[in-house]
């Protein structure tokens, strides 16, 4: 087995067997790596063998005291932590963010910040992703962010994520498959690559991400069976019609939701949740309103609206099309996160957030 599957087995399971009044933290320092300051911290030790989580769960269970630190021999040290409490909503539970560096993500990760989750932002950029967790973290709270970069659309890059998650905070609780592209074009104008690159980012990497956030949360649903887990696709209105000279990300959008529909089948057995959020515009996001490349501009140039001369045109005329008059915003799409977070009892829903422009039937 190698070391990162053993991450993502061991890990999140310790994690669990540690829970069993409220959900604790684990980081984990590979041998060698345990840091001055906490080398004095008594350790429960085992060795590493095919059964280290049945002899874990045996000491842990007789050890009548609270267990700061655990050394797995050849393997590592896992300190632990109680989870600070507050008022938070999604307090003591740790979230994956994809796409999490800007527009929709990065409001997303910001009020899972200020509700109490630890955060990972996953994201392409950089430079703009450690920028956004270092403004994060410089609030001092109780919890932290984490900036992990990664292309939603490679396999080990996915699992990387996973892991290096598991390892700063013990393991995964809600994973918000968020990072997408759009790149509007009727059929004579839109390419067969940019055709493939928008399947690979939008649709193929959803699949990516649940099947190997999915691992960790069955391991931790093995050793806390009453543990409810979330995994939540932010998928679109166009995801539930179709959208003229937008068949590519529409295309992705509507089989995201088949995913995610079947994913729910299956995981529910785990009590792992999956859902898809479908939010109207964010007109206020960059994917509309960059002044180079967004949505606005594109449109725009494509002829997409009738008679429109100017950006502000094109802006009024999407507006004009939303029942509630305005855009979709984070806190609209938050809003349907904490009910399908918060619910036990429903699963494979499309979660329209929309204005009333699209309606469930």
């Amino acid at each position: 087995m190698t070391m990162q599957n053993q991450i993502n087995k061991i890990i999140p399971a310790v994690r669990m067997m540690l829970s069993a009044d409220s959900l604790k933290t684990v980081k984990f320092f590979a041998e060698g790596e345990l840091y001055e300051p906490v080398k004095s911290i008594e350790s429960l030790v085992v060795d590493n063998s095919d059964h280290v989580l049945t002899e874990l769960s045996e000491k842990i269970k007789s050890a009548g005291k609270k267990i700061e630190a655990i050394t797995i021999k050849g393997f590592g040290t896992l300190l632990v932590a109680d989870y600070p409490k507050g008022n938070g909503r999604v307090e003591q539970r740790i979230a994956i963010v994809t796409g999490g560096a800007q527009g929709f993500g990065a409001g997303i990760v910001e009020h899972l910040m200020q509700n109490g989750a630890n955060v990972v932002v996953a994201d392409l950029n950089a430079e703009k992703g450690q920028e956004f967790v270092d403004e994060l973290n410089a609030t001092k709270r109780n919890n932290k962010a984490l900036f992990v970069k990664t292309n939603v659309a490679d396999a080990a890059s996915v699992e990387n994520l996973i892991a290096e998650t598991v390892k700063e905070f013990g393991g995964l609780d809600l994973f918000i498959s968020n990072a997408g592209i759009l790149r509007a074009g009727s059929l004579d104008e839109m390419t067969p690559e940019t055709f493939e690159l928008m399947t690979k980012v939008n649709y193929s990497a959803y699949f990516i991400c649940a099947k190997y956030a999915s691992k960790v949360l069955k391991v931790q649903n093995q050793w806390k069976p009453d543990h409810f887990t979330d995994i939540i696709q932010i998928n679109s209105k166009s995801g539930l019609k179709g959208s003229n000279k937008n068949f590519a990300y529409a295309g992705g959008k509507f089989g995201g939701i088949g995913l995610t529909q079947s994913f729910a089948l299956e995981l529910m057995p785990y009590r792992i949740k999956v859902n898809s959020v479908c939010p109207g515009n964010f007109f206020d996001g960059p994917l509309w309103a960059d002044p180079e490349t967004g949505l606005f501009v594109q449109y725009l140039r494509a002829g997409k609206v009738p008679g429109a001369k100017t950006i502000d045109d094109v802006k009024r005329f999407y507006e004009a099309q939303v029942p509630a008059g305005r855009g979709c915003t984070p806190l609209d799409v938050m809003r349907a996160v904490y009910y399908i977070i918060e619910q036990e009892y429903e699963t494979g829903q499309a979660v329209p957030v929309t204005g009333g422009q699209n309606m469930l039937n």
